[in-house]
This record gives structure tokens, sequence and C-alpha cells, in this order.
């Protein structure tokens, strides 16, 4: 095999994500190939785009997301791939996919402004299913009374729902215009979201799923679809100001409690 050869390395490359279980960063390729035969950065990137360009007219593409570059199916076959598993993807809630949206657009933002921008408390729940799905960390705390965490987004959040940077979050100005069907009805509170399984694994992870618990996958412009339905409501996000919340007040608990019969009997005897 020639690896100066931009279609044998493009091959070799493709045989790397085909078998890894996880994107690859073009440090990670690099240090795939001994000392002597490495290539340069730059021999590594157009091999990428030779590699790209071979998809072409394929079921499968190359992406690029946060952790690097991976082979993945396209997503409009998602509905019939979807199909490999016996099990329906987890319908995620309302409330969750809110909660979500409004860190992915606001961070940090802490639970506080969350709650003020929602209009309603936050689950306890929510924020820490978030968190075992490693979609959100703390990053900090905001310097008010109480110092509450504030949240943002992680790079497993992109891997997950297929971003490079958070700089390819549409604008929510352009929601109302991205898929209205897919737009959930808002008149039950919990009602669920509609989930469509995005099969965009590589191959590799993709056979190793089907005799492992499915992933729980969510559309993320069916997520954003729900935000932009909280923005047509009754508290629009892109025109809400909040600020953090102070620390709750302690209720005034007395600490004097009434004499028992027999304090009062040995109070007598002492005379007090």
């Amino acid at each position: 095999m020639d690896l100066s050869d931009p279609k044998d390395l493009a091959s070799l490359l493709e045989a790397f994500l085909l078998a890894s279980g996880k994107p690859l960063s073009l440090e990670r390729l690099g240090e795939l190939f001994e000392e002597g035969e490495r290539p340069s950065s730059a021999q590594l990137k157009k091999a990428l785009e030779t590699l790209e360009k071979s998809c072409k007219g394929r079921a499968f593409e190359l992406k690029e997301v946060a952790s690097g570059y991976r082979l993945q199916v396209r997503e409009r076959f998602s509905p019939w791939v979807g199909r490999l598993w016996e099990e329906r993807p987890q319908r995620y809630s309302r409330a969750l996919l809110e909660t979500l949206a409004l860190i992915a657009y606001r961070q940090p933002i802490t639970r506080g402004e969350i709650e003020d921008i929602r209009g309603v408390a936050v689950n306890s729940q929510i924020v820490k299913t978030l968190q075992e799905r490693e979609w959100i960390r703390v990053v900090g705390h905001r310097d008010v009374p109480g110092r509450p965490a504030m949240f943002a987004t992680t790079r497993q959040f992109l891997d997950h729902f297929n971003l490079k940077n958070l700089d390819e979050l549409p604008p929510l100005a352009v929601l109302r215009e991205m898929e209205p069907e897919l737009r959930p009805l808002l008149d039950e509170e919990d009602a669920a979201v509609p989930a469509t399984l995005q099969a965009r694994a590589d191959v590799a992870a993709q056979e190793a799923e089907t005799e492992a618990e499915p992933r729980e996958q969510t559309s993320f412009r069916s997520l954003l679809a729900e935000l932009d339905g909280m923005e047509q409501g009754s508290r629009p996000i892109s025109t809400t100001c909040w600020k953090s919340r102070p620390p709750p007040r302690k209720k005034n608990r007395r600490t004097e409690l009434a004499p028992t019969a027999g304090a009062r009997k040995r109070a007598n005897r002492c005379g007090v």
C-alpha cells in the first residue's frame, strides 16, 4: 500500500473509521501510523476529502463532529435502519427537551434561570438524567448569593446530535421554517416529543449495539421545534430577560418547645 497516494490513504482511513466504535480525531488517526510512515496533517486532511467524495451516492457519509470524524448512515435512511432494533427509542419528555434546549442556547445558565424562562420548576431528575447521559456539565458557579451551579453542554452532546460545534445550532429565528411537521402539539404538559432514531453511528458501533441496549436518540430538529413552540407561547424565550434567583428563604421556626408534664414537675421541685 502506497500511503503517499491519497486514494490508498483514504481507504486505510476508511478501515480505521469502520473499525472504531467512536469518532477519531485527526491527531488520533496520525497516532495509528508508525513513526516512519506517519502522514502529515495536510495529507490526512486531503485523504479525508477523498474519502468524503467517494461516499457520494452511497448510503453512508463521512461526518465531522466535535470529537473527530466518523462514518455514519445518512439520516434519510433512519426510518428503515431503525427497524434493526426491536425496542423503540426512548421518547424524551417535553420538560427535558426544553431544559436541554435552553442550556444549549443560553449556556452557561443556572437552574434558577431555566425556571424563570420556562415558568415552572425544573425537576431534579431532569438535571440528573442529562448529567448521566453526559450531555451537560457544571462549568462554574454564578457569583450571586447561594452560588448556583452554571450548566453548559458537552462534547458528547455535540457528538450525539451530529454537531461539530455550537455554531451549527440554527438561529432561533429560522425554527419556524424548519420541518413544521415535526413540531409537537403542546396541549398536554407531559406530552412526549416524537422521537426519530438517527442511525449516524459508524458501522462498527451499529453492529455492537445490535446485541446491546439500543441508543436512545431524539431528532435535534424535534428538540428545536419544541423550543420554537415555547417561543410562540405566553413566555417568548427570545425576548425574556432573567436574573439569578436568590436562595430560598428559610422559614422561621420556633426553637422553644412547650415543656412536658414531667419537666414542669421537676421545675417545681427545683423552685423554678
